[in-house]
């Protein structure tokens, strides 16, 4: 095991080190987590030089500085991107949300989601009306509601709105829905933006500080309006976040399409709600988010069996685009931020981060490196570290008994 893992991870010791040593000795000691390591450290390194640092004598600190100005001027130039697009696809005004939305309905890949049809979350909202949304947005009734705002909307003003026991409610409902309550429709990317909005979407986005809400039941992202004057990096920080929630409302679908002949598969909505899907294939001794499983079949295409995830799932349904590519290819001269969501320099035991959901972030919230994040650094390293591990007949077997059980004998067998 390397100390770098452990470092960067913030890892919980002795138990990360027997988990990576058990998993070395079962799969013939690969040398992994050292591979994984290295690579890191000569990527990281390539990275300093692109910014026109000697990665042997750069500080941490004067990293962390360059890197803001690097998101600085990358944020500039996306901000100009965005407006472009609005201008260009509605004539308006240079609005940079409407040029997200547009960005992001324009990006490469499958569109399609597995969502609640529209009829059966009008009954469920119906049962437990959002009577602080309704007021909020100047609607007297429920049906009127329901008339005159977007489904998805009107779910957006409730969760924003209500009570935490009034979510409990409707979340209570979900238990009971059926695959027959889902269809396979588009991916919809909403901008409430009529007058009613302004002041409800004004006070959430002061308050929490950012702009995305995604409902991956619904197949639906909404990106409310930004104040009109922003901080730097908030635009990078709001449309990278966009682009991650995209990937992940594709892999809930999936996991959800291979649900649907599980008996509790109201239960398993629900869950997914709350926290990401999970599978039970142990790696160093936690569960497997589904999305690793996508992304799996997404690097390794040809591993994908018809067998054993059709009807419901196509080989194009496991894709997976990194939001930085995705990004890169929407404003091509933020290539620099490619490849770099599992990178970063060590500095006394912790790390700066190379993300740029992690930079972006320190930028508009003006963190001192002291203060610095490193959040998505970590989830990406430790991700990507799973996935060195990942077994193909493990990943086979688990998908078979938990989430298409007819299918398991089958692939014991084979």
């Amino acid at each position: 095991m390397t100390r770098f893992l452990s470092e960067a991870l913030q890892a919980q010791q002795p138990f990360f080190q027997q988990g990576l040593q058990r998993l070395e000795a079962a799969n013939g000691h690969p040398s992994n987590d050292i591979r994984l390591s290295t690579s890191v450290l000569h990527q990281t390194q390539a990275k300093l030089r692109q910014l026109g640092l000697d990665p042997h004598d750069t500080s941490a600190e004067e990293l962390y500085h360059v890197l803001n100005e690097k998101v600085k001027a990358d944020d500039a130039k996306l901000t100009r991107n965005l407006q472009t697009r609005a201008l260009t696809h509605i004539s308006l005004a240079a609005d940079v949300v409407a040029g997200m939305v547009h960005a992001l309905r324009d990006t490469p890949g499958t569109q399609d989601c597995f969502g609640i049809k529209a009829t059966r979350l009008r009954i469920m909202i119906k049962k437990v009306p959002p009577k602080k949304a309704m007021k909020q947005l100047g609607y007297r009734s429920i049906d009127s509601f329901l008339k005159h705002e977007n489904l998805t909307l009107v779910l957006t003003a409730a969760w924003l709105t209500e009570s935490p026991s009034w979510q409990k409610q409707l979340l209570d409902q979900y238990k009971k829905l059926k695959a027959s309550d889902f269809e396979t429709r588009r991916i919809a990317i909403l901008q409430p933006d009529s007058q009613r909005w302004q002041s409800l979407a004004g006070s959430v986005v002061d308050r929490t500080k950012h702009n995305l809400l995604s409902f991956k039941e619904l197949g639906a992202i909404v990106l409310l309006p930004l104040p009109r004057i922003l901080p730097s990096g908030a635009v990078t920080a709001s449309l990278t976040l966009a682009l991650h929630e995209l990937n992940e409302i594709r892999a809930t679908s999936t996991f959800l399409k291979l649900c649907q002949v599980r008996p509790d598969f109201g239960n398993l909505v629900r869950s997914v709600i709350l926290d990401e899907p999970k599978l039970d294939a142990s790696v160093l001794d936690q569960v497997v988010p589904w999305h690793l499983v996508q992304r799996y079949y997404a690097r390794l295409g040809e591993a994908f069996r018809d067998e054993l995830f059709g009807p419901h799932i196509r080989a194009e349904d496991m894709s997976w685009k990194t939001a930085e590519a995705a990004l890169n290819q929407i404003e091509p001269s933020l290539d620099f931020w490619q490849g770099n969501t599992h990178l970063a320099l060590l500095h006394n035991h912790q790390a700066v981060s190379l993300n740029l959901v992690d930079a972006a972030l320190n930028l508009c919230n003006n963190l001192p490196f002291q203060q610095r994040l490193t959040q998505a650094f970590q989830r990406s390293l430790w991700h990507e570290l799973l996935l060195q591990y990942l077994k193909h007949d493990t990943v086979e077997q688990t998908v078979a008994e938990q989430l298409q059980p007819q299918l398991a004998a089958e692939v014991a067998i084979a």
